[in-house]
C-alpha cells in the first residue's frame, strides 16, 4: 500500500503540474490577447511603410486557431485593399509622415483592380510632395504594377523584374478521369459555361478559347495602359514583346535589364535602400543598426486613424471569395452569414446599402438566399448599389441583380450568366474491380441516385431539367434587373466572362467607379449632402485573430527575399492548389452552381490550400501505383 501511496502521490502531483502550466499559459495568452491591439503611440515621425508579406484581399478571412496549428504551412497575411488605401489617404495629409516606403519583397500579389486603387492613393500621396520609395528582390506582374506608381523604384542587384501577362493554361482531366473509370457527369447550360470543361475534354473548347482570348486581351491592354501610364518612360512594349532579346542586351543580368528598361530606377541592396529612406527621413534615434530611420506600421497608423462617423449610415456588405451554403466566412461569403447580417441590418435605420461583391460565384442557393436578403433591404426604399472589385461572376452577378445602379472599374470581370452541375458516378471502375448492383426498382428513380451503379436516364434528364430551369431563372432576374429582352440576357449570357469595359457597353454593369462613387451614389440618391459615414456589416478582424497570424506567420513560407527563378518556383504552390480544388469541386458536395471557374481564383484560395493532403495526395499515390 505504502508503494500505491507513493505512486499516487506523484499523480496527483504531475496533475497539480499540469493544472498549474496551463493556467499560466492561460492568462499569458489572456494577456497577449488584451494587448495584441496595435498602440497609436507606435506612430512616428518619418516613414510610414507597407510590408505587403502576403496578399491583398476584399475582405480578411479569419484564423481558424486549431487548424493552423496542425497545418504544414503558416497562414498567409492578409491586407484589406481598403484599410491600405485609407491609410495611404491619411498619410498624404499628415504632416508626421514625409514618406511612404512599399516593401515588396515577400508580396504575393492581389486582383487588377485592387492594385489600382492603391495605386491611385500611392498617387494621391506623390501629389502631396511626400515621396514614395518601393523595394523588391523580384517585380512580377502584380508587385510591378504597384511599384510603377512610386517615385523611386528599387531592385536588388541579383534580382530583376519580368512581366508576363494574364492568361495561361489550365489542367484537364478528361483522360484521367477516363484512366481511373470515373464517369464525370456534366449538365450545364451555356455555350460559354467552361467551369465543367476540364472534367469533361482534355483540352479547351474553341467557344471557351475565343471568350478568354477577348478577355485577357482587354485585361492585358488595360495592365500596359496603367503601367505606361505611371511610368510613362518604361519600354513596356520591348519587354513584353521581345523578352528573351531583352534579357539577352543585358547579357543576362535581369536587374540591369529591368533598369535599362524603364521599370526600375535603382539598383541597390536593402541596406543601400534603407539608407536612401535616411537621407529622405532622417535616421532613427531609437535604433544603431545601419540604414535605420523612424517608421510607423500600417497597423499602427490604422488605429490612430480611425473612420469618421458623422451623419446617417450607408450600410456596406461585402460578398467575397467563393459563394457557399452555410456561415462560412469571413473570406468566403457563407449565404447563410451574409443574409443573417442584411437582416440584423434591417433595424439600423441604413440611408442606403452598397454591395461589394469580389466573388467569382458559386451555390445558386446561397446566392439567392444572398439576393433576397438584399431585396428585404430595397422594399424599405432605400436606394442600393453594387461595387464590383476584382470579380463580380455567375453567382456574383446573380447577387448583384437587385441593385438599382451598378458600378464595376475596366479589369472587372464580370457575366459569366449560366448555371452548371457536375456529380461523378464509378459504375465503370466498380465494374473492374468486380462489384456489380443489381436489384428491383418501383419506378426509374428508386434507388437513384446510384453513384457506384450509375444513373438512369430519367435522373440524368431530372437533373439536366433542372439546371435548365435554374438558367431560366438566372435570366428573368437579368431581364427584370437591367431592361433587357430573354433574347439579349440570353444572347449575352450562355456562361460568357466580360471585362468591366465591355459589360459597361452592353448594360451588364451602369458606370466605372469603386466603392467611393458607389457610396457617394447612393449618399445622393438619399439625399445626404455630406452628412454620412459608410457602416460596414459584419465583424471586424480581431486582435486575437492579429496575434495568432503574428505567432504563427513563418517568412520562409512567404518566400523572403525571392529572386526572380525562386518566385517563378513558388507558382507551383498554386497550380498544386488548382489540382486540389479542382478536385474537390468534382468529389464534394455541391448543387447547382453559377460559378466562374476559368476566372482567377481568390487568392487565399490557392495559397492557403495545403497541397500535398487530401485528393490530390490520393490521387498522387493511386497513380504511383
Amino acid at each position: 500500500m505504502g508503494f500505491a501511496g507513493k505512486v499516487w502521490k506523484f499523480l496527483v502531483g504531475v496533475k497539480d503540474a499540469l493544472v498549474l502550466v496551463f493556467m499560466l499559459l492561460f492568462f499569458a495568452a489572456l494577456f497577449a490577447i488584451l494587448t495584441a491591439r496595435p498602440s497609436p503611440a507606435a506612430v512616428r515621425d518619418g516613414a510610414l511603410v507597407l510590408d505587403l508579406d502576403g496578399v491583398i484581399v476584399e475582405e480578411r478571412s479569419e484564423v481558424d486557431p486549431i487548424a493552423a496549428l496542425l497545418a504544414t504551412s503558416a497562414p498567409i497575411a492578409e491586407y484589406q485593399a481598403r484599410d491600405l488605401v485609407r491609410g495611404l489617404d491619411a498619410a498624404a495629409t499628415d504632416d508626421r509622415i514625409t514618406a511612404v516606403v512599399l516593401d515588396l519583397d515577400r508580396f504575393l500579389g492581389a486582383g487588377q483592380v485592387h492594385l489600382q486603387e492603391i495605386g491611385a492613393a500611392l498617387d494621391r500621396v506623390r501629389a502631396a510632395e511626400k515621396p514614395v520609395l518601393a523595394f523588391a528582390t523580384a517585380y512580377t506582374d502584380d508587385s510591378m504594377l504597384l511599384a510603377a506608381h512610386a517615385s523611386e523604384v528599387w531592385v536588388d542587384p541579383l534580382g530583376g523584374a519580368v512581366v508576363a501577362g494574364p492568361g495561361g493554361e489550365r489542367l484537364y482531366y478528361g483522360n484521367l478521369l477516363d484512366r481511373l473509370e470515373i464517369n464525370a457527369r456534366v449538365y450545364k447550360v451555356g455555350e460559354y459555361k467552361s467551369a465543367v470543361e476540364p472534367y469533361s475534354r482534355s483540352d479547351m473548347s474553341e467557344a471557351a478559347r475565343q471568350n478568354y482570348s477577348e478577355l485577357y486581351g482587354a485585361l492585358w491592354e488595360e495592365y500596359l495602359a496603367n503601367v505606361k501610364k505611371a511610368r510613362p518612360a518604361a519600354d513596356i512594349e520591348r519587354i513584353t514583346g521581345d523578352p528573351v532579346g531583352w534579357i539577352e542586351a543585358a547579357d543576362g543580368d535581369l536587374a540591369t535589364a529591368a533598369e535599362q528598361a524603364g521599370l526600375v530606377d535603382r539598383l541597390g541592396t536593402r541596406q543601400e535602400f534603407e539608407e536612401r529612406v535616411v537621407e529622405l527621413v532622417g535616421a532613427d534615434d531609437w535604433s544603431d543598426e545601419p540604414g535605420a530611420f523612424p517608421s510607423t506600421e500600417m497597423a499602427a497608423w490604422l488605429e490612430d486613424n480611425p473612420l469618421d462617423t458623422p451623419g446617417k449610415p450607408i450600410g456596406v456588405v461585402t460578398i467575397a471569395g467563393e459563394i457557399v451554403d452555410g456561415e462560412a466566412g469571413p473570406g468566403t461569403a457563407g449565404g447563410d452569414r451574409i443574409a443573417d447580417l442584411l437582416d440584423e441590418a434591417l433595424a439600423y435605420d441604413l440611408a442606403g446599402l452598397v454591395v461589394r461583391v469580389d466573388s467569382p460565384g458559386g451555390s445558386v442557393l446561397a446566392s439567392e438566399r444572398i439576393r433576397n436578403a438584399i431585396l428585404r433591404h430595397k422594399a424599405n426604399d432605400i436606394p442600393i448599389a453594387v461595387s464590383m472589385a476584382n470579380l463580380a461572376a455567375s453567382g456574383g452577378y446573380w447577387v448583384s441583380t437587385p441593385a438599382d445602379r451598378i458600378f464595376a472599374e475596366p479589369e472587372t470581370i464580370t457575366g459569366s450568366i449560366g448555371i452548371f452541375a457536375v456529380i461523378p458516378t464509378f459504375e465503370q471502375a466498380a465494374a473492374s474491380l468486380g462489384v456489380n448492383s443489381d436489384g428491383v426498382r418501383t419506378s426509374p428513380l428508386s434507388g437513384q441516385p446510384d453513384v457506384i451503379g450509375g444513373f438512369t436516364p430519367e435522373v440524368d434528364a431530372l437533373i439536366q431539367a433542372n439546371v435548365e430551369n435554374g438558367y431560366e431563372d438566372f435570366l428573368d432576374r437579368v431581364t427584370a434587373a437591367r431592361g433587357l429582352t430573354r433574347e439579349q440576357a440570353d444572347r449575352i449570357g450562355q456562361g460568357r466572362v466580360w471585362d468591366g469595359g465591355t459589360a459597361r457597353q452592353i448594360g451588364l454593369v451602369d458606370q466605372y467607379g469603386g466603392m467611393d462613387e458607389a457610396l457617394a451614389w447612393v449618399a445622393q440618391q438619399a439625399k445626404l449632402g455630406d452628412d454620412w459615414h459608410p457602416r460596414y456589416l459584419g465583424s471586424q478582424p480581431t486582435g486575437y485573430d492579429t496575434l495568432l497570424r503574428n505567432l504563427l506567420t513563418d517568412d520562409a513560407e512567404t518566400g523572403q527575399g525571392n529572386d526572380v527563378v525562386a518566385t517563378f518556383a513558388l507558382r507551383r504552390a498554386a497550380v498544386l492548389g488548382r489540382i486540389e480544388s479542382d478536385l474537390d469541386r468534382l468529389m464534394g458536395t455541391r448543387g447547382m452552381q453559377a460559378y466562374c471557374l476559368d476566372c482567377p481564383a481568390p487568392l487565399t484560395a490557392v495559397q492557403d490550400r495545403d497541397a500535398s493532403s487530401g485528393w490530390l495526395s490520393s490521387l498522387i499515390g493511386l497513380l504511383a501505383r
